[in-house]
C-alpha cells in the first residue's frame, strides 16, 4: 500500500517537472462515453480483422483476458460472463485523443502528445499546489469528454511514467499519483513494490537479463551504477537510472517531427484473387496515405506498394514490392495513386490468394523546401491542384472521412478488413452523430 504523503520543503520548483496524463484503457473508454450500458461490464476491444484483444475494461482484466489474446479464445465468455466485444474504431477514437489533448494543453505552456491516449506536460515553476492541479485536469477531462484519466507527477519522464503506473493500480491515490511531494525514502518504498519490467522501457527481453544480475524491482534499477549500466547494456538504459534517480535526461518534445516514412496498410477480411480488388485496396491505401502527407504539410519523391500472401497458408507464398520515383515531389493524391498502379501492375501475379496489400511514401520532405526548376512546369497547375486536395480534405474534416473519395476506391469493398462489430463515428460524420433524447 502506499505511503502517506508528506510534503517536501526543499522549495526547488524550477527544477524539471513533468506530469504524464493517461486515458484509462481509453478505446473501452471512448465507447462507454456513447453507450453507457457498456458501463460495469465486462469490454474487449478487437484488432484490426477483428483478431485479438487491444484494449481491455478493468472487468475484462479480472476475467483474466489477456492484452493481444486472440478472440477466438475468449468469445465463450460472452455467453458465460457477458463479455461485450467491439471491432476497433480508430476514427472515433482519434477524435476522443485530440479533444483531450486540447483540454490538457490549457494546463501546461508545453504538451508532447506521446500517443493516442497520453501525454506529458511540463509543469516546472508553476507555484500552485501540483496534486491539486491534476484532480482539476482529471475533473475537467471527466466532465467536458466523459474519459477517465490517471495521472503521475516525477522529476523526470520516467518518473513521471512510474508515477501514473502507481497512480492507476493503487485506488488509494485516487488517480492522482505526485512523487514530488514525497521525500526520497519514501519514494524508494514505492519503487521496492513496482517490478522492473513495469519501468518505461524496459521490455519482457530486458527484465529477464536484469533479473538475471539481481535487478528485479524499480529500485533495484535506481540503485544500479549507470557507467555500469552503459557498459553491459546501452546508453539508453543508462540514461533510465539517471531518470529513476530524479536527473532529467528526456527533454519535453512539443514539436513532433514530420514523419520521414508513411505506411498504410491493411491485411484483407477476406482473401483476394483478383488485380481489380488489389486495386480498389491501393487506390484506399494511397488516398489515406496522401491524407497523412497534406496533414504534415509535405510531399513524398518515392513510392512503394507491397502485396503479399498468408505466410501461414498451405497455399503457394508469394511477396512482392516495388519502388517508383516520381518526376518530382508531390502530395497529389491522384499522381501518387497513378504511380502506386503502375507499381501494381508490374507486381501482380495470378494464381495466388493475396492476404495484405499496401503502400510507403518515401523522401519525404516539407512542401515548397525546393522550387521547381524544370523548362515545362506549370505553376498554374500546381495551384490548381493545391486547391482541390485542400477542398478535399476540408470537406472530410467537416462532413467525415470518405464523404469524398476517388471512385477507383469502391463503394462496395468485398476485400475491407473485417469488422463485423463497428460502433458509429459518433463524434466526425454527421449522419452518424450521437442522438439525445430527453424523457
Amino acid at each position: 500500500m502506499p505511503v502517506a504523503a508528506s510534503p517536501r520543503l526543499d522549495g526547488t520548483r524550477r527544477k524539471p517537472v513533468f506530469a504524464l496524463v493517461d486515458g484509462n484503457n481509453f478505446y473501452v473508454s471512448c465507447e462507454r462515453v456513447f453507450n453507457p450500458a457498456l458501463e460495469g461490464r465486462p469490454v474487449v476491444v478487437l484488432s484490426n480483422n477483428d483478431g485479438c484483444a487491444v484494449a481491455r475494461s478493468a472487468e475484462a482484466k479480472a476475467l483474466g483476458i489477456a492484452m493481444g489474446q486472440p478472440w477466438f479464445q475468449i468469445q465463450s465468455m460472452a455467453q458465460s460472463h457477458g463479455l461485450v466485444a467491439l471491432s476497433s474504431n480508430y476514427e472515433l477514437y482519434a477524435d476522443m485523443s485530440n479533444r483531450m489533448m486540447r483540454i490538457l494543453a490549457d494546463f501546461s505552456p508545453r504538451q508532447e502528445v506521446y500517443s493516442i491516449d497520453e501525454c506529458f506536460l511540463d509543469l516546472r515553476g508553476m507555484d500552485v499546489d501540483l496534486t491539486l492541479l491534476g484532480h482539476r485536469m482529471r475533473q475537467r477531462v471527466a466532465q467536458w469528454i466523459g474519459i477517465p484519466v490517471g495521472i503521475g507527477i516525477g522529476e523526470s519522464k520516467t518518473l513521471a511514467k512510474l508515477a501514473n503506473h502507481l497512480a492507476k493500480k493503487q485506488p488509494c491515490w485516487q488517480g492522482v499519483c505526485d512523487l514530488t511531494t514525497l521525500d526520497g525514502s519514501m519514494v524508494d518504498q514505492l519503487m521496492a513494490q513496482v517490478d522492473v519490467g513495469d519501468v518505461w522501457g524496459v521490455g519482457r527481453r530486458l527484465k529477464e537479463q536484469l533479473n538475471a544480475r539481481g535487478i528485479v524491482t524499480a529500485l533495484d534499477l535506481k540503485r544500479a551504477d549507470p557507467v555500469i549500466v552503459q557498459r553491459q547494456f546501452s546508453v539508453v538504459l543508462a540514461r533510465t537510472v539517471r531518470e529513476l534517480q530524479g536527473i532529467s535526461c528526456l527533454p519535453l518534445e512539443s514539436v513532433v517531427a514530420p514523419r520521414q516514412q508513411i505506411i498504410v496498410s491493411r491485411s484483407f477480411g477476406k482473401p483476394v484473387w483478383y488485380l481489380p480488388d488489389l486495386r480498389q485496396a491501393v487506390t484506399s491505401h494511397m488516398s489515406r496515405a496522401a491524407e497523412k502527407l497534406r496533414a504534415q504539410a509535405s510531399v513524398a519523391q518515392m513510392v512503394q506498394v507491397f502485396i503479399r500472401t498468408s505466410p501461414f497458408s498451405a497455399r503457394p507464398f508469394y511477396s512482392q514490392g516495388i519502388t517508383l520515383p516520381l518526376a518530382a515531389a508531390s502530395d497529389d493524391t491522384r499522381l501518387l495513386v497513378k504511380i502506386a498502379q503502375q507499381g501494381l501492375t508490374r507486381i501482380y501475379r495470378a494464381g495466388f490468394e493475396y492476404q495484405k496489400a499496401g503502400v510507403v511514401l518515401m523522401d519525404i520532405q516539407p512542401k515548397g523546401q525546393g522550387a521547381r526548376t524544370d523548362l515545362f512546369h506549370d505553376a498554374q497547375h500546381d495551384r490548381r491542384t493545391d486547391q482541390l486536395m485542400q477542398a478535399l480534405d476540408s470537406i472530410n474534416a467537416r462532413m467525415g472521412k470518405h464523404t469524398l473519395k476517388l471512385a477507383g476506391e469502391g463503394f462496395v469493398q468485398p476485400w475491407a478488413m473485417k469488422r463485423n462489430r463497428h460502433t458509429p463515428a459518433y463524434t466526425t460524420n454527421i449522419r452518424q452523430l450521437a442522438r439525445a433524447r430527453a424523457k
